[in-house]
Formats: C-alpha cells, sequence, structure tokens
C-alpha cells in the first residue's frame, strides 16, 4: 500500500506539465490569448467541442454509476446535468456569436481527433473504476481552469470582444470549484492504492492530457477526414 505525504494530484500535475506548457504555446491558445486567432478556426472549436460535451456529459453519468456512495453519485449527476443543460446551453448562445445555428451543431461530423479523444474517454468509463473515469475526465477540467486563469491575467485578453466571454468562463470561480472538488475526488480514491494502479491512473491522465493538445491541434488545422 502506498502512503506519502505527496498527493496524487501533484504526482499527476508534475507528470503532466510539459505537456500543458506546450498546450499554453500552441498557435491555436497562443492567437487566442492575443486576440489574433481566425474566427474560422474558432468556430470550427466550437463545433467540434459540442460534440466532444455529448461524450462528456456521458463520462459523468458512468461515474454516477460507478460511485460507491450516494453523495460521490449525486455530484457526478449534478455534473452530468451541468454539463447537459447548463455548459452546452451557454455554448450554443456563445457560437451564435459566430454564426453557427444549433442544429450545425448537432449535426456536426466529429473529426478523427474527436473521435479518438471520446472514445478513449469511453472506453475507460466502460471497462475501469471510478477512479479511472476520474484520471481521465481531469484533464479537461483542470487544464482548462489553469488557461483560463492564465489568460484572464491579461485585461486585453479578457476583455476581447469575441474571444473575452470563452476566458471569463473557465477563469470563473464556480468552473475553478468544480475542478477542485474533481482533484479532490481524485486524491480520496487514489489513497491506498497500490503502485500498478496508481501507474494505470497516471497513464489515463497524461493520455487525455495528449489528447487535450491534439484537440487544439486538430482545430488549428481545421481537420478533416482523409477521404
Amino acid at each position: 500500500m502506498v502512503k506519502t505525504s505527496v498527493k496524487f494530484s501533484d504526482r499527476l500535475y508534475e507528470g503532466s506539465k510539459e505537456i500543458w506548457e506546450q498546450s499554453h504555446r500552441h498557435p491555436f491558445l497562443a492567437e487566442l490569448k492575443a486576440g489574433t486567432l481566425d474566427p474560422d478556426r474558432f468556430k470550427y472549436y466550437l463545433m467540434q467541442d459540442y460534440v466532444y460535451l455529448i461524450d462528456y456529459a456521458k463520462m459523468f453519468a458512468y461515474g454516477s454509476i460507478k460511485a460507491g456512495d450516494l453523495e460521490m453519485m449525486g455530484k457526478f449527476s449534478e455534473l452530468c446535468n451541468s454539463t447537459l443543460n447548463v455548459e452546452m446551453g451557454l455554448h450554443r448562445q456563445y457560437a451564435e456569436k459566430f454564426g453557427v445555428t444549433r442544429e450545425q451543431l448537432e449535426s456536426t461530423e466529429p473529426a478523427p481527433t474527436t473521435v479518438a479523444y471520446t472514445k478513449y474517454l469511453l472506453d475507460v468509463a466502460a471497462q475501469g473504476t471510478l477512479a479511472e473515469v476520474t484520471a481521465a475526465v481531469l484533464p479537461c477540467m483542470w487544464s482548462y481552469r489553469e488557461i483560463g486563469v492564465l489568460f484572464a491575467q491579461d485585461p486585453a485578453a479578457l476583455e476581447h470582444p469575441l474571444y473575452g466571454e470563452w476566458i471569463r468562463m473557465y477563469s470563473s470561480a464556480e468552473f475553478s470549484e468544480l475542478t477542485d472538488w474533481c482533484i479532490g475526488v481524485m486524491d480520496q480514491l487514489a489513497e491506498g492504492l497500490n503502485e500498478f494502479e496508481l501507474a494505470k491512473l497516471e497513464r489515463h491522465f497524461l493520455i487525455a492530457s495528449k489528447l487535450e493538445y491534439m484537440f487544439w491541434d486538430m482545430a488549428y488545422r481545421l481537420e478533416e477526414w482523409p477521404v
């Protein structure tokens, strides 16, 4: 049994730090922060992210199913509901600013990277434990909080007419609280696990972090299916 004073989430953060820093330097995010990102690239991102959120909500549903107590079950159910009925609603409103209708969002064909990411998540959820579900969903929430907080330090980025709202969403106190809760759950579920089990969780976290990078890259390239 592993017992250390270092939280498992600290280990995950340190292990993924380089990947996240590469994401921050990616042209998509660098240009978004500078306010120079081509709106067509952001529109593509919004449409693909909408498709992603549908399966992301399913991850929270899996978490509710696999939860060991009513409190945890209720919280994961709340996150599923919030994703479906709050975050996706805000997404639809925001997409309208870019001329994207709800019908267009819901008819979006997932790009290859979106398929790879969501199917990886759902495979982990179907076959894994609650700890594995949490390890796989956490990089999205945690890295977005980090990006939002970092970008919000720049007043010009925060007030940008197109991208400021996105930055404010992910730097908000409400989003930070959800992220902290999920990090706390990760630490709670990792407590007492052996090194083999911890390494499996870390692998899920790192793969999901790499897929986050690939998602930004996909959006910048306006990725399409080759045939």
